[in-house]
């Protein structure tokens, strides 16, 4: 079993909450880590259809088997059941009672905020992180960390990441997806998210893809929605502030799995992804994500974003810590080049001593401070906000 970073605050806030909630990725882990923290726990899954049809028909006397509480595993496949929940511990009147896990995004969050507003605390697990990786004693060169992904499955298992993708991608399709919205033509929408993969790292442009896919712009901007409510794609947002130049507005897309990402870019080998046009971009999402997970796995919000005004002058990444501005340049080159930090350096032209550092994020070894700038291997972004 690989210990998750983030056990140790699903543990802390339970002693504060009634009820503390995880969402995330199917196949991140949620299930793994709500019986790892609380292996004593009373674990239900609402996937079952015995469980969710007596919880549906009579969901006082469901909740009545479980007086010290639970755990319940897919929630948004009964969020009705969360006014009865918000019911019990109001009654009851202590922490440590439930531990929800759920994988829509968005109508989860929707019927949290209506029934355990105040009662519940919300984590978001994304798949493992290197740092866990390490610990589990795998550790991989780049473009394995980009082809096999960080799905705890296919290192547990030892899985050919290729099937392995394929059936993850299957799934969500025919189940996830089905779910959410009806989709008429499922050829069209998988051709969509290959799309996607090919522009990880780039500007969104809900227009071009609706050309491209032969859909309408509205259609486009709904299934970005709907890959966001199911942990699939997330969206980096340009940071606005009057620096005195013309802002880039749209956000970036990045997948929040990468060896989904590789896996829809066609790529079946390590020599395929070493030749391919776009490991660039796949290295950066790969960082982009670390940074994430090391903040959401600490329980804190990610406050990243990026920055790109119309000259094309471009920081990958920024931190946004109070008033602090922290840019991070990303380059998949194992060889540091003194001209990576020339961004960095324009950007501190820019805000000033609101810049106290900045970080450039590289596939080489070798670590080292160049003045009030820092050079990082990619491997060690744990603790790097």
């Amino acid at each position: 079993m690989i210990v998750r970073t983030i056990q140790q605050e699903v543990q802390s806030l339970m002693r504060h909450y009634p009820v503390v909630t995880i969402t995330g990725p199917r196949q991140a882990g949620k299930t793994t880590l709500a019986k790892m923290a609380f292996p004593n726990m009373t674990y239900v899954n609402l996937e079952a259809p015995d469980e969710r049809e007596f919880a549906s028909r009579d969901p006082q006397g469901f909740l009545a088997q479980l007086p010290q509480g639970a755990i319940l595993d897919e929630i948004q496949r009964l969020p009705q059941l969360l006014s009865y929940i918000q019911v019990m511990v109001d009654r009851l009147g202590r922490n440590g009672l439930f531990v929800l896990t759920g994988s829509h995004q968005f109508e989860l969050q929707a019927a949290i905020v209506q029934s355990l507003a105040g009662r519940t605390a919300l984590l978001t697990l994304y798949p493992l992180s290197i740092a866990e990786l390490k610990s589990f004693g795998t550790s991989f060169e780049t473009d394995e960390y980009l082809f096999h992904g960080f799905l705890p499955r296919i290192h547990a298992n030892n899985q050919d990441p290729v099937k392995a993708y394929r059936n993850y991608f299957q799934t969500y399709v025919e189940r996830d997806l089905r779910q959410i919205i009806q989709v008429k033509d499922l050829s069209t929408f998988e051709s969509f998210l290959k799309l996607c993969a090919g522009r990880i790292g780039q500007l969104f442009n809900a227009s071009s893809l609706a050309s491209e896919v032969g859909v309408s712009y509205h259609t486009i901007e709904k299934w970005i929605s709907v890959l966001e409510a199911s942990f699939i794609l997330t969206r980096l947002f340009p940071y606005f502030e009057n620096f005195n130049k013309r802002i880039i507005k749209s956000p970036k897309i990045y997948f929040t799995e990468i060896g989904l990402a590789t896996y829809l870019l066609g790529i079946e080998d390590l020599k395929q992804l070493s030749r391919d046009p776009l490991r660039g971009n796949l290295f950066e999402n790969l960082v982009v994500i670390e940074l994430m997970k090391s903040r959401l796995n600490r329980g804190l919000d990610p406050n990243l974003y990026f920055f790109r005004e119309h000259n094309r002058n471009e920081i990958d990444v920024i931190y946004k810590s109070a008033n602090a501005l922290i840019p991070i340049e990303i380059k998949s080159s194992m060889t540091f080049n003194p001209d990576f930090m020339r961004s960095l350096h324009r950007f501190k032209s820019w805000v000033g001593d609101r810049m106290s550092t900045g970080y450039l994020v590289y596939a080489g070894k070798h670590q080292q401070a160049i003045g009030d700038l820092q050079v990082v291997n990619y491997k060690n972004l744990a603790d790097l906000l």
